[in-house]
């Protein structure tokens, strides 16, 4: 057993931070990156879209990381990898085919990310009570908002003062910000290095290769035999699914010319939406779905929560009919749906960790249910770009809102076992037990 030595919000929020920075720049700022510099939609969508599979694939390496070194370990050189490789996109954008090299690079970085979420969530999960976990679901999603925030709002809005103010051509305004990434993740590993707890390693770790592929394996097939698996796979994948095809259309929507559909915003408009009112709504979001789902309790919290997420994607499909040139009503409609964005991911994140992961290998199998969700995000990500120029904006996100109703229908078939009804995963003194 291991005992926490510093405090969580010591180390929560800077670590949540760091996971959701990398995690942003791959799915989200890389998107509005390539926008920038010319390329369509649809090729736009499939390639980082696509850059989401080491996320649907990390179970695969996620029992590594639950029998090897500590979980520590695993955080602290992703994030050295995701420096350098984020430095390697900076630079490989100033080569004449930049397309294939960052491409590469930025798959490096997806590569890393992942495996820095497999260790991040085992520390959480490791060093927190089932109380614990829900109280700083808020604190957790907030700091991961924050790294989104830089990405996605201050570093989007950098690029266009460097473009349009400074007259930097879009490859050097996104040199510099790539650089500045890199930066901030060599910093979050000084920091980790100090001040994260071990987050331990499995009990049931290997003392040679025979072991390790049994322990291998029966992580995965204790995986698919829970109770219900089923039911939790159906719902972990549908959760997200209308919020899989809007994250990179969203953004793109929102740049585009009006002449095809979109609202023609600048990046320092889309920059300032993010990283100001909509990270706010998130952020108010995810405290408010952390406290009520505490409080509640999941089961009782679940359904509400489903539906914060999936009902304001009505917003887009406002914003693709009404088409309003105001950005004080644009930027309201999106924080409205940032705000149910934050408050539904609770549910969605303590479901996957409380009921999905419980029992043993509980950091692999968290990782596995992640992985589920990244698959969806994958998929839904791929072909968005496709169907939004076959069809429009606007029957687009009519299309959303049809496949919002998913998730609702995947609840209906979703099993809950209580607390008390689960394997005793800590011990009577309260310290977290680290199988």
């Amino acid at each position: 057993m291991s005992r926490l030595p510093v405090k969580p919000l010591k180390w929560v929020p800077s670590l949540y931070f760091a996971m959701g920075a990398p995690m942003i720049t791959v799915s989200v700022v890389a998107a509005i990156m390539y926008k920038n510099l010319g390329v369509s939609n649809a090729d736009i969508a499939f390639h980082t879209g696509f850059m989401y599979l080491p996320w649907a694939l990390k179970p695969i390496w996620a029992p590594v990381v639950e029998m090897f070194r500590t979980k520590k370990f695993f955080v602290v050189t992703a994030e050295i990898v995701i420096a350098v490789t984020l430095g390697c996109v900076a630079m490989s954008l100033s080569l004449p085919h930049y397309m294939p090299w960052t491409i590469a690079f930025l798959w490096m970085t997806a590569f890393a990310s992942a495996t820095q979420d497999i260790a991040a969530d085992g520390v959480y999960i490791a060093s927190m009570s089932r109380r614990q976990q829900a109280l700083y679901a808020g604190v957790q999603g907030v700091a991961w908002n924050i790294g989104r925030i830089i990405a996605s709002g201050l570093l989007v809005s950098f690029t266009g003062k460097l473009h349009d103010d400074l007259g930097l051509g879009w490859h050097q305004a996104w040199m510099v910000v790539m650089a500045i990434l890199a930066a901030i993740m060599i910093a979050s590993a000084g920091w980790h290095g100090k001040v994260l707890p071990s987050g331990g390693n499995a009990a049931e770790a290997p003392t040679d290769i025979g072991e390790a592929a049994r322990v291998f394996v029966d992580a995965f097939a204790s995986f698919f035999k829970k109770k219900g698996i089923a039911g939790m796979i159906a719902f972990t994948f549908f959760y997200r699914f209308g919020e899989g095809l809007i994250e990179k259309i969203g953004p793109l929507f929102l740049l585009d010319d009006r002449a095809v559909g979109g609202l023609q915003l600048s990046n320092v408009d889309l920059g300032k939406i993010n990283g100001t009112y909509g990270t706010l709504g998130f952020i108010l979001g995810a405290i408010l779905g952390g406290i009520f789902s505490a409080r509640l309790g999941l089961r009782r919290s679940i359904l509400a929560l489903v539906l914060a997420l999936n009902v304001p994607h009505v917003t887009y499909l406002f914003l693709s009919q009404a088409r309003p040139t105001s950005l004080p009503i644009i930027t309201a409609v999106v924080t409205i749906e940032k705000f149910g964005y934050g408050l539904g991911s609770v549910g969605h994140m303590l479901y996957m960790m409380q009921q999905v992961a419980r029992g043993s290998y509980r950091t692999a199998h968290y990782a596995f249910a992640t992985g589920i969700m990244g698959l969806c995000m994958m998929s839904t990500g791929m072909i968005s770009g496709y169907i939004s120029e076959a069809i429009g904006y606007q029957r687009f996100f009519i299309m959303v809102m049809m496949a919002s109703a998913l998730p609702i229908l995947a609840l209906w078939f979703a099993p809950f076992q209580d607390a008390e009804d689960q394997p005793q995963d800590f011990a009577p003194d309260g310290v977290p037990r680290v199988g």
